[in-house]
């Protein structure tokens, strides 16, 4: 079966980008939490 692309190639771009450091996401409060899941289960729906 015939390949799309040589394996050396791999991974080519993805090492070639800059890595970016992730964000820091501080969670919400559960009151907050549980009322958005609420809205999102019985209201939407």
């Amino acid at each position: 079966m015939p390949t799309h692309g040589s394996l050396t190639k791999a991974g080519k771009v993805r090492g070639q980008t800059p890595k970016v450091e992730g964000k820091v996401r501080k969670s919400r409060s559960p009151r907050v939490k549980s009322k958005r899941l609420f809205k999102t289960r019985i209201v939407l729906n």
